[in-house]
């Protein structure tokens, strides 16, 4: 299937995708490592995360450097339409590492959420904003002198997957999900065929077929 753009294939999937039938074509394709922990939990579970990975590497500090948030700062600056914060920080509880202001930035650079592995802050505004947002849990904790990203547009480890800059995540009230950029136009395209199908086993079962009728006839489950 083809697309204009990201912005139609990320508002395609976001309408028509979950994370399960994502996850079913990765393990077809025998991409089996393609799922972030199950800590990571969105904010709203009535929200998708669909978008390109932007990711930033965090580590724990124990002071305050001269110019505290300076990567932090660059990277959400640099955050372009369509992106996706991804924060690899090996699930820190030290500090929150996002929060609202950070939201709001990243929004009017064109990112459509964040993905933290560890805490974020300011949930209530965050919500109000319907700004999707993945983290391990909230802390009101300021990340200065606590935890600082190192580096950018670099691979990461995030919620035990690793995730490259590009790669796509899809995210819903199930789970996260790492597509590889290599294969993602293969995945949504046989994801959004997979769909189909089980809306058609949907309306054979609620007419009276047996599951094993549907199962021999349609392999979809």
């Amino acid at each position: 299937m083809q697309f204009k753009n990201d912005a139609e294939m990320f508002d395609k999937m976001t309408k028509k995708l979950y994370s399960s039938v994502i996850s079913d074509i990765l393990d077809d394709l025998n991409l089996r490592q393609h799922t972030l922990s199950h800590h990571l939990r969105p904010l709203d579970e009535g929200m998708v995360l669909t978008g390109r990975a932007m990711t930033m590497l965090v580590a724990d500090i124990f002071e305050i450097h001269r110019e505290p948030y300076k990567l932090m700062i660059e990277a959400i600056d640099n955050l372009k339409e369509g992106h996706i914060a991804v924060l690899g920080a090996n699930g820190s509880t030290r500090a929150a590492l996002w929060g609202e202001l950070f939201s709001t930035a990243a929004r009017a650079r064109g990112a459509r959420g964040a993905v933290i592995d560890g805490f974020c802050r300011d949930t209530r505004i965050i919500q109000q904003m319907r700004f999707p947002v993945f983290a391990t849990g909230t802390s009101p904790l300021d990340s200065m002198g606590r935890s600082a990203v190192i580096a950018y547009n670099c691979p990461v480890e995030s919620g035990g997957a690793v995730i490259r800059a590009g790669d796509i995540i899809f995210g819903d009230r199930d789970g996260l999900i790492v597509i590889p950029k290599e294969v993602e136009r293969e995945v949504i395209s046989r994801a959004l065929e997979k769909v189909e199908k089980e809306n058609l086993v949907r309306e054979e079962l609620q007419r009276g077929m047996l599951l094993r009728e549907a199962w021999e006839k349609h392999k979809v489950l």
